[in-house]
């Protein structure tokens, strides 16, 4: 395992080695339980499996012998706005495109309206460094798991639905599962929903 976030005086390492810049995060406004370590954690999905548990805000890597990474997260900022049930990583992107959907223009036009046409990846785009795309029965959920450019952000609900990581956790879990994989993201209740 990698092991935990790198600290340096409370930050999280910047990474150089990235084409655009990843800075060093301040984790002292991070709750420590929202920062990633390896857990006990007892789940009938097989090692390999991302579970996203948007009421305690954590996602999980499963791993073997009832362990598993797990991850602080930011969730929908309501529930209706949160994905749930079973889905399949289709597709991984470094340095995404970030358009907005149809339904966040709807709601916030002023906001999201002059980026209907897309943002391409790079510092400044709300989907940090990389994205894992969430698909259901071959088609795209437009949900995804990726960074993000608020860290303050992590353990709380506030996007439209997307589970945004800490820029180095998501560059952490992408670096781990290959296209394919099986995720799962639970009712904020913390049980599977269809």
């Amino acid at each position: 395992m990698r092991g935990p976030i790198r600290l340096s005086g409370g930050l999280a390492d910047p990474l150089d080695s990235e084409p655009f810049p990843v800075p060093a995060v301040d984790l002292t406004g991070i709750d420590p339980r929202f920062l990633r370590q390896e857990v006990d954690y007892a789940t009938a999905e097989p090692p390999g499996t991302i579970v996203v548990d948007p009421g305690a805000r954590f996602a999980y890597l499963v791993r073997e012998k009832g362990r598993a990474i797990r991850y602080g997260v930011g969730v929908g900022r309501e529930e209706a706005f949160n994905f749930r049930g079973p889905a399949t990583i289709a597709r991984k992107a470094e340095w995404p495109r970030w358009t907005p959907t149809p339904a966040m223009i709807r709601r916030e036009p002023q906001r999201y309206g002059p980026f209907a046409g897309g943002l391409p990846g790079g510092a400044g785009n709300p989907l940090g460094p990389r994205a894992l795309y969430l698909y259901r029965d071959g088609q795209d959920t437009l949900y995804r798991l990726h960074g993000t450019t608020e860290p303050h952000t992590i353990g709380t609900m506030v996007s439209s639905g997307c589970v945004r990581f800490l820029n180095q956790d998501i560059i952490d879990l992408y670096g781990r599962v290959p296209v394919g994989t099986r995720a799962v993201v639970l009712a904020a209740t913390g049980s599977a929903a269809s």
